[in-house]
């Protein structure tokens, strides 16, 4: 009676053992016939922390976890077009509204005044109140510029994918995602069935995200299928990264030197008290600075950003509104921004370029 035990033991002991089948690697399984793994298990090795503190995204067991703040993108390093993507995703959250997403075919930096980027966001989602514009279970949805039309009409005429059913399970257990995207369509399969798909996207090719949006979650079995070509033109492929890194962590003053209580970090924005200049530790060097701001609605004036002998200065075209700044610093000097009573940072990226 004892030898099927020993039998039985051996066998899950080679199991164990057997590549891709140990908690901890990158897949629990081995990736099916044509798909490559977009996650090595041990690190961050081909993505690229656009806007978050360093400690946002990170690797444990085998599986990248965001925590959620601050809220931001975890990108690809390259762009893709057609393509099958699978990937496993799980909320810890077991009551509370718990938020991510997987961005499809995005830019590499965020759209103007938000943390996110443009693309089409397969929302990762649960524990949110029933509403009838949005839902927990799979929507598919254009963002920040981007455009597409839904399967299905929203109720509110959004360019929003509504999903068929309910497949998604609960907080503290996996969810599988099935991502199929070819020629500008995408169709999203959740847990085994498809329920929710997007047609005529704009862009349709770009970089892949994961999101952070206010709650821990992870992904594992990443795993990527790449189609052939349907040759899209110029102004359907997002934005190619030109090598800016941030220089804003989204929770502190890190890398910053400023007055006490004259600046704070809030919400993934620097925000003045209007008492003393921010100003930045190093001199980033010669290069392309940018940054959003944005002004209360009734407040006058504008942004100043001094470089040594540079100044570069805005004027409210909107109040209330984000504005972009794009310029370029030289010499390679502390980057100062200027204060004024309730203005706002965010999204400050600065990319080095040679050059006297």
């Amino acid at each position: 009676m004892s030898r099927p035990v020993i039998l039985s033991l051996a066998f899950a002991a080679a199991l164990a053992a057997a590549p891709g089948s140990r908690p901890g690697l990158a897949q629990d399984k081995p990736p099916a016939d044509g798909f490559k793994p977009l996650f090595n298990g041990k690190d961050l090795s081909g993505w690229v922390n656009v806007n978050c503190h360093p400690g946002t995204f990170f690797v444990k067991d085998g599986e990248i976890v965001t925590t959620g703040t601050p809220t931001g993108f975890l990108r690809s390093d390259r762009q893709y077009e057609n393509f099958v993507l699978e990937m496993d995703w799980m909320h810890v959250n077991k009551k509370d509204v718990a938020n991510s997403g997987l961005f499809v075919w995005g830019d590499p930096l965020p759209a103007v005044g938000t943390p996110y980027t443009r693309g089409i966001e397969v929302q990762v989602l649960i524990n949110y109140p029933k509403i009838d514009w949005a839902t927990n279970h799979g929507d598919v949805f254009a963002i920040h510029g981007a455009t597409c039309k839904p399967d299905r009409p929203h109720p509110k005429g959004y360019m929003r994918c509504l999903p068929s059913e309910e497949r998604v399970k609960g907080g503290g257990e996996w969810n599988h995602y099935k991502v199929t995207a070819n020629n500008g369509v995408i169709k999203l399969e959740v847990n085994g069935k498809e329920v929710s798909g997007v047609s005529d996207c704009h862009p349709r090719k770009g970089y892949l995200a994961l999101e952070s949006e206010g709650a821990e979650c992870h992904f594992k079995n990443l795993t990527i299928k790449e189609l052939p070509s349907t040759n899209p033109k110029p102004e359907d492929v997002a934005k190619v990264a030109d090598g800016h890194v941030s220089l804003f962590n989204g929770l502190d003053l890190k890398g910053w030197k400023t007055d006490d209580g004259a600046w704070k970090a809030a919400g993934g924005r620097l925000v003045s008290a209007g008492k003393a200049d921010l100003t930045t530790e190093k001199a980033p060097g010669r290069g392309e600075l940018i940054l959003d701001w944005k002004l209360p609605a009734k407040s006058a004036g504008g942004l100043t950003v001094v470089a040594g002998e540079t100044t570069v200065e805005m004027k409210v075209e909107k109040p209330g509104a984000w504005q972009r700044l794009q310029c370029m610093i030289d010499p390679a000097v502390p980057v100062v921004i200027k204060p004024v009573d309730g203005l706002e940072v965010m999204n400050v990226f600065f990319h080095q370029r040679p050059g006297k």
